[in-house]
């Protein structure tokens, strides 16, 4: 048994088929008179070939794919075995007719037909005679046609110049077999063993490296001797290109070195890269190469660029340190190198498109227009660092995404919260399996500017862990002086974000690191009063509600009155995202009762929200509480903004003990015995009965204990909450109060002031007690935020007492 590979013609694949030897007959001349003689039948069942030739006396192995060629092999397997076998003209044709056959083609003889394991179908034939289609007179289940004999043209058999060229062509043959290496050598004792001369051509002619057409051309020809020298001229040809072929490989072979040798390891694996669909090393290698060229870098980059890119052609592609490489060499070509957006100087614009997004917020808008005036002047000015500082809520992030629009540039945000890794700052090393850059350049690779808007959202909120300390890694970000080179550890060079804008957004600065905090211009972004909340319900968070729950303007409509029900009774807080929950309430209810087919009130009454929202949870009365003497209503800052706050005193019977509850701090401790400590020394002035101070316990507290609070701004309400106390005089109606005291009995100024008035505002609060230095602060509010209210500056106790206390002079009061 032996193993021969043979070309399956139908599937266009290849298969591996045991045969035995006595399939592959040597036809002698006397075979081949037997076969001239025998009677051509009338009509032949044609077997269409995709890619070969059949030549008589040759034996090929046919795999049948088309249902056509499977019906035709098995009808006559049952029955002659004999069959008529041509050539397709376009062998691309899947379903042949008629005009796309070879009108000559040859006799075969099916010698057995085989059942492969796939369960393809595999038949030996053995051409016999050659033939002419006279005519196709079926066509289903598959071609039969009324055929003619074609009678060949035979030299004489002592024809010396026909003997010469068979002689030369079985030497040729001979001469092949020996150069070629893809030719077995057993295939020489096959030529040598052909008797006839007829044959011996067939076989050749079948075996030749030609394509279809050639093949047929010279299956065609009637001349045996026109076909024994176009066969040796195609010999010829093939031995020349062999002969080339081994003398190049002997000549190269001799000077390949090793970087040669990887270099053909390189183009097979790149071959089988492309067979497989993907891109080869060499192919991506030149992509970055061609990207390069149209980068607007400068020749530090550019060198290091392309030795970098060196590098990695250096490298092999399967070890982990090349995919590093190509992410780093992808990094630089995804970043926008000097690449900017063109700023839009129109200020009116500008102004227009701020307004509409954000109602209030003056101080902000008007920073943001100075900028963009003074950047249209110079047109080079190093882009500031803004934070802007207050409680959640009030639009901070949100303002960002307006500055990017109002410039026309790109928007990026960045969230700083509970980042502790210094390496998502500034990136990892590349000696790290998995290593990237830091959020900023990734940010900037994502802005594809390198100018964009860059929100760092809650920077405060940056802590420190033993991977560092990112706040220290900011430092470098914001410091205009420092980032035209930031440092990146991935990228391993400088890369300019002086152009950036940089604006990062804060709820408390006390936990920003001073250095840092001091790098950025702080712009205080307090809360809304109640008329602004309304205004920014009805034009943004409505319509934006409507929007997001599949609602039409006209299925929901809140008027102002209602709005402002919603503000007083259900929110409180210095921001609107409270609010908005409340709105959002309210349309799912539409939603609802549209989806169920329910009616509801399109226009929202008072008694709708109630029915929605459930009863006011925050009553006005809370806040005008001072109708029982020693009740006092403060002023107070806190990190979601201003609040109001209560401080209520109470006598008992005791031996002049002073008690302090509330979840109180330490400087809110000491305001209390310092506020008592000033009536006791200054009880005549105050028309207190000193007996009093040893005869009873003072017991002050501050609502809502489980809230801790502290700092100095409750100094003056407590001393008055203590004041009105012992007198047993309340306090004035609408009033409430904010400043720190000393033993001497000034008052000192503190902070938060804008915080606190709008506090006031939304607690239905009339009168303010300020320290005298706190006059600027309110000089820089807008004056619509001051509507409706009285302030009364102070430097002394004294003049606080008299202005809250009804009734109450006070009288030669010492100041220490």
């Amino acid at each position: 048994m032996s193993k021969n590979r043979f070309l399956n013609i139908d599937s266009l694949s290849f298969q591996n088929i045991d045969e035995d030897a006595d399939l592959i007959p040597l036809m002698t001349p006397e075979d081949e008179e037997e076969i001239n003689n025998e009677l051509l039948p009338e009509t032949l069942p044609i077997l269409p070939l995709r890619n070969t030739v059949l030549f008589p006396g040759v034996v090929i192995p046919i795999t049948a794919g088309r249902d056509k060629s499977i019906n035709l092999i098995k009808d006559a397997n049952n029955g002659s075995k004999v069959i008529g076998v041509v050539s397709q003209k376009d062998e691309s044709i899947e379903d042949p007719q008629a005009a796309d056959l070879n009108r000559v083609g040859t006799v075969a003889q099916i010698l057995r037909v085989l059942q492969m394991p796939d369960g393809n179908t595999t038949v030996i034939i053995q051409g016999k005679k050659r033939f002419a289609i006279d005519s196709i007179i079926e066509s289903e289940p598959y071609f039969k046609a009324v055929v003619k004999d074609i009678t060949e043209e035979k030299p004489e058999p002592d024809n010396q110049e026909f003997n010469t060229i068979v002689d030369s062509i079985k030497e040729l043959a001979l001469q092949i077999i020996k150069e070629s290496p893809n030719i077995p050598s057993e295939a020489s004792f096959a030529i040598k063993n052909i008797q006839s001369s007829s044959f011996l051509i067939n076989f050749i002619s079948s075996n030749m490296n030609l394509d279809v057409q050639e093949k047929q051309q010279l299956l065609e020809n009637a001349s045996l001797r026109e076909r024994a020298l176009e066969t040796l001229k195609y010999m010829n040809v093939e031995l020349q290109k062999l002969e080339l072929k081994n003398d190049i490989q002997s000549k190269v072979r001799s000077d390949i070195d090793q970087q040669q040798r990887e270099y053909f390891l390189h183009q097979q694996m790149k071959t089988i890269q492309e067979e497989l669909g993907g891109v080869s090393y060499e192919e991506e290698i030149e992509e970055m190469r061609k990207r390069a060229k149209g980068k607007k870098w400068d020749a530090k980059v550019a060198e290091h660029f392309n030795k970098e890119l060196a590098k990695m052609q250096r490298m092999n592609p399967q070890v982990a340190e090349y995919s590093i490489q190509r992410n780093y060499l992808d990094l630089f070509l995804d970043l926008p190198w000097n690449k900017y957006s063109k700023d839009k100087f129109d200020l009116k614009r500008a102004q227009k498109i701020l307004d509409t997004d954000h109602y209030g917020l003056e101080d902000v808008k008007r920073r943001i227009i100075e900028y963009l005036a003074v950047l249209k002047l110079r047109n080079d000015m190093k882009s500031p660092i803004l934070c802007l500082y207050g409680p959640p809520g009030v639009g901070k992030t949100s303002l960002g995404r307006s500055i990017a629009k109002a410039l026309g540039r790109e928007y990026v945000r960045m969230s700083l919260g509970g980042l502790r890794d210094e390496a998502e700052i500034r990136g990892h090393r590349k000696t790290y399996i998995g290593a990237m850059p830091g959020r900023i350049i990734q940010s900037v690779k994502k802005a594809g500017t390198s100018n964009p808007v860059f929100i760092l959202d809650e920077i405060d909120k940056l802590s420190a862990s033993h991977n560092g300390d990112p706040s220290s890694a900011m430092l470098e970000v914001l410091d205009p002086e420092q980032n035209k080179e930031f440092y990146d550890n991935f990228l391993e060079m400088g890369y300019d974000l002086s152009k950036v804008m940089f604006i990062a957004t804060a709820n408390n600065l006390s936990t920003i690191q001073p250095a840092l905090r001091d790098r950025m211009e702080i712009i205080n972004v307090t809360g809304y009063t109640i008329e602004e909340k309304v205004e920014i319900a009805k034009r943004h968070l409505l319509p934006k509600q409507l929007k997001e729950h599949g609602l039409k303007k006209t299925d929901l409509k809140i008027g102002k009155r209602e709005l402002e029900k919603i503000v007083e009774g259900y929110t409180r807080e210095s921001g609107v995202r409270g609010l908005e929950k409340q709105i959002a309430k309210m349309v799912r209810y539409a939603a609802k009762s549209i989806a169920m087919e329910e009616e509801y009130n399109v226009k929202i009454s008072v008694e709708d929200i109630e029915k929605v929202l459930g009863p006011a949870r925050l009553e006005r009365d809370k806040y005008e509480n001072n109708e029982v003497a020693g009740v006092v209503t403060g002023l107070a800052w806190t990190s979601v903004g201003g609040d109001i706050l209560f401080i209520e005193s109470t006598l008992s019977k005791g031996k002049g003990g002073l008690n302090i509850t509330g979840n109180l701090g330490k400087v809110m401790k000491e305001s209390a015995t310092i506020a008592l400590e000033y009536i006791k020394s200054n009880a005549e002035s105050l028309g207190i009965n000193p007996d009093v101070f040893d005869k009873y316990n003072v017991h002050i507290h501050v609502p809502e204990g489980a809230t801790p609070k502290d700092g100095p701004s409750a100094g003056i309400t407590m001393l008055t909450s203590l004041v009105s106390l012992f007198t047993q005089k309340k306090v004035k109606k609408s009033l409430a109060m904010t400043g720190e005291i000393t033993l001497r009995g000034r008052v000192l100024p503190v902070g938060g002031i804008k915080e606190k008035i709008l506090a006031a505002k939304r607690a239905r609060i009339k009168e303010i007690i300020l320290c005298e230095d706190n006059k600027r602060d309110i000089e820089e509010i807008k004056p619509d935020y001051l509507k409706g209210l009285t302030f009364h500056y102070v430097r002394e106790m004294a003049e606080v007492i008299d202005i809250a206390i009804t009734n109450q002079k006070v009288k030669n009061a010492k100041v220490l």
